[in-house]
């Protein structure tokens, strides 16, 4: 999980191995899911609520997500 406001330039920095040290050692990347926010605020919110939820509700919430397309 995390926040920017440029995915792509985010995503490429993982990939080149200059993203956050927690990423370096765990390539490949997928991206599995990015919702947009309209505040820093709110998406650090949203962040702190993903982050609380146990494994089984992520991947419920990702099942849900797929089905919607």
């Amino acid at each position: 999980t995390g926040i920017t406001t440029d995915l792509h330039k985010r995503l490429a920095a993982h990939a080149r191995g200059r993203g956050a040290r927690y990423t370096r050692g765990r390539a490949p990347l997928t991206l599995l899911h990015a919702e947009p926010a309209r505040t820093r605020s709110a998406a650090l919110r949203r962040e702190h609520e993903l982050k609380r939820l146990r494994r089984g509700a992520k991947l419920a919430l990702l099942d849900t997500m797929s089905e919607r397309g």
